[in-house]
């Protein structure tokens, strides 16, 4: 038996956590029995948490599994118009659809134009809605509220009527751009760079609202006295941004950052709207309206799929691997 150890004054004394005997204030001993290791209840407790997710799964797996599952197998086969009419029979090519896919020059070119393009978007967005969302916190009231007014206007606005809207802003004969900036009939969609520069703000527009109201919220989540701070240590806003509130917002940044990959990666009605379909020769074409051309325009339903399947690789592990150097990092999302 183990002696009681003295905590305090005379008389006190503390329990072995493992058990034992102790004396009491009138000195008499008394027992202690050992605590009895917390066990995780079974049964019914761990299967409840799925039960509430299983309407949700479901859903998603109608929505989501099912036709990227449909992609993957199409992708797989010899599918044209000649074997949805019934005239040929469906073969399985294998990975043949894919060598065509790779040993094409314009699928590489296009992969390169989609990357950058899909960049030049993400940075762009996410440098109007953070430094918005910084404006945010520094406006009285009625201007903040026009501004977010402003910005879910832009947000709730249907991706082919922005589009319309911003070709007529730029229209050369009755846009009110080219008369502002004494540009006479310019055609911003003739030339390559021009045309996606005009996509590209209309894309930031109808994405920053996001990025902004996101930002915005985690910027007033953070503790004021840690912004006072920094401001009588005689900090800038640009300094109290990259030293203070960056890394603070890490993960709400990753998740804007990440939802910005995916539908700038993906644009689709802005190119095919403001550039007719892919612009002069095809010299605005990215990998989703090829992907739309080769399979509605040529027919070529597997072709078009292999593409789909390749943007849906490629998405994940653009996902997988920063979600990987965060963690890497410490960060808990």
């Amino acid at each position: 038996m183990t002696a009681p150890t003295r905590v305090g004054g005379a008389g006190r004394s503390r329990t072995p956590a493992a058990g034992g005997w102790s004396r009491t204030r009138g000195g008499s001993r008394k027992f202690n029995a050992a605590p009895r290791p917390y066990r995780r209840p079974r049964g019914r407790n761990q299967k409840t948490p799925w039960l509430y997710l299983a309407p949700a799964l479901v859903v998603l797996g109608g929505l989501l599994v099912y036709p990227v599952y449909q992609l993957g197998l199409i992708s797989f086969f010899e599918y044209t118009q000649a074997q949805v009419s019934g005239g040929e029979p469906t073969t399985f090519q294998g990975f043949g659809n894919y060598s065509e896919l790779f040993s094409d020059p314009q699928f590489w070119q296009l992969l390169l134009a989609t990357v950058v393009f899909a960049a030049a978007c993400v940075v762009s967005t996410l440098a109007v809605g953070c430094a918005l969302a910084v404006l945010l916190t520094r406006v009285r009231a009625v201007p903040r509220l026009a501004l977010m007014l402003a910005a879910l206007g832009a947000w709730a606005t249907p991706a082919i009527t922005g589009s319309t809207v911003w070709l007529f802003l730029f229209d050369p004969d009755f846009g009110p751009v080219n008369r502002l900036l004494g540009l006479g009939d310019h055609s911003w969609t003739y030339g390559r760079f021009s045309a996606f520069f005009l996509v590209l703000l209309e894309v930031v527009w109808c994405s920053f609202p996001f990025v902004m109201v996101t930002v915005y919220a985690g910027i007033r989540s953070v503790p004021a006295e840690v912004l006072e701070a920094a401001a009588l240590d005689g900090a800038s806003q640009w300094r109290i941004w990259r030293s203070v509130l960056a890394p603070m917002l890490r993960p709400i940044l990753v998740v804007v950052t990440i939802q910005s990959v995916i539908w700038d990666f993906k644009v689709f009605t802005q190119i095919y709207v403001m550039t007719g379909g892919g612009g002069i020769a095809g010299q605005n074409l990215v990998l989703n309206v090829y992907a739309y051309q080769k399979a509605f325009a040529s027919s070529q339903y597997s072709l078009g799929s292999a593409i789909g399947v390749v943007m849906l690789l490629i998405l994940l592990a653009v996902t997988l691997v920063y979600l990987r150097l965060l963690r890497r990092q410490g960060e808990e999302l």
